[in-house]
């Protein structure tokens, strides 16, 4: 890592994934939209949800987990991170990735399989050596995720359409997000009580109540991967949802109120159990409540706005700037909450569906297209 003289951007797995990864989200949204409309034809052997649904879970959540994982992992392993040549390859892979999909019709299902699945299972094999190598083997349910979530891939390609692929790339997800967050929320969330002098911590992460609600978690999600539309499958996920909202209301997030930075990851967290609940809500009473509408706010706001508050805290810290949330910064966070609201919305008034995709197509665009504008001379300029 001290001999990299190249330039900064691949001085850390955090910088490019990031970068890309919101111009992405950014970029695939606006490409969406031109599709659904029939402005924009690609050479895509997948429909324009599917496409939107696999760009968005497997090409900008993969992008961020890389970035996030190859920052972290040494960190948990004491080794030096991923840096040079080596991490330019993992982004050439992911990039290769994002042109197989959208070319998959001219060279073949095979050819875009391949090439999309080439970066997460290079991806996995670097990180399980350094694991193995560091012997932390606590972290390796995590490379355990990041197998599934590689394997849900695969499921996509074969299935070719919005299917068992995506559920359970999306169940995987949902299980990182309680599994790492489970660490992250709460111990950044003492930091910063501590660091104020405010007595009375949160609890400590992964108790055994903790555990508890991660293995209903999984289960739960395991049901709906399997039966998306049976009743047992519904309760299983409200329960689910209550048991996170206990887990959630643990770790005292209403104290946090004076640092975006620490709120918004307690408000990304939330999207989990709200989508769980609505979901089992959905299930059960699906003439109410639209299955893909509740779906969204595990889409759009848990990975979504989760996702945005790691990378602007990662960013702001491992660039050596303050940890703080600036206006811009909570612009972003709050176009992504409006967004994820707006489309539950579109769902419950299907009369005004299409405006109110738009809109929420617009202000998702507009939050990802905030972050590379703030934050990405950040990433591509030297540490300070």
């Amino acid at each position: 890592m001290r001999g990299w003289a190249g330039p900064a951007v691949l001085s850390f797995g955090f910088r490019p994934f990031f970068l890309l990864g919101g111009l992405w989200a950014a970029g695939a949204m606006a490409v969406w939209i031109a599709m659904l409309s029939g402005d924009l034809t690609t050479p895509t052997r997948f429909d324009p949800v599917a496409w939107h649904a696999h760009e968005f879970l497997f090409g900008y959540l993969g992008a961020v987990i890389g970035g996030f994982l190859l920052t972290a992992v040494p960190n948990w392993t004491g080794r030096l991170p991923v840096t040079g040549w080596g991490l330019g390859g993992l982004v050439l892979l992911w990039l290769a990735g994002r042109v197989g999909v959208a070319t998959s019709e001219l060279i073949g299902p095979l050819a875009a399989g391949i090439l999309d699945l080439a970066f997460p299972v290079c991806l996995a094999a670097v990180l399980l050596h350094e694991v193995v190598v560091g012997r932390t083997w606590r972290n390796l349910p995590v490379l355990a995720l990041l197998a599934v979530f590689a394997t849900a891939n695969g499921l996509f390609h074969v299935e070719g359409t919005v299917g068992a692929g995506v559920r359970l790339g999306l169940a995987t997800a949902l299980m990182m997000i309680a599994f790492v967050g489970g660490r992250i929320v709460p111990s950044f969330t003492r930091n910063w009580l501590v660091k104020r002098g405010l007595d009375a911590p949160p609890s400590s992460p992964m108790q055994g109540f903790d555990k508890v609600t991660l293995a209903f978690t999984g289960a739960a999600l395991l049901l709906w991967v399997a039966w998306p539309d049976r009743a047992p499958t519904g309760a299983a996920l409200i329960v689910a949802g209550g048991v996170q909202v206990l887990r959630l209301a643990r770790w005292q997030g209403h104290r946090t109120r004076g640092e975006p930075l620490v709120w918004v990851l307690h408000a990304g967290y939330a999207f989990l159990p709200l989508g769980a609940l609505v979901m089992g809500a959905a299930i059960l009473a699906p003439d109410r409540v639209a299955p893909a509408a509740a779906q969204h706010l595990w889409m759009a706001g848990a990975i979504g706005l989760m996702t945005l508050a790691v990378m602007t805290r990662a960013t702001l810290g491992h660039t050596g700037r303050t940890l703080h949330a600036g206006p811009a910064t909570v612009a972003i966070y709050l176009a992504v909450i409006g967004a994820t609201f707006v489309r539950l919305w579109a769902g419950l008034w299907p009369a005004a569906a299409p405006v109110l995709h738009a809109a929420s197509g617009t202000l998702w665009t507009a939050a990802f297209l905030g972050f590379a504008m703030t934050y990405g001379p950040m990433l591509l300029l030297p540490r300070r």
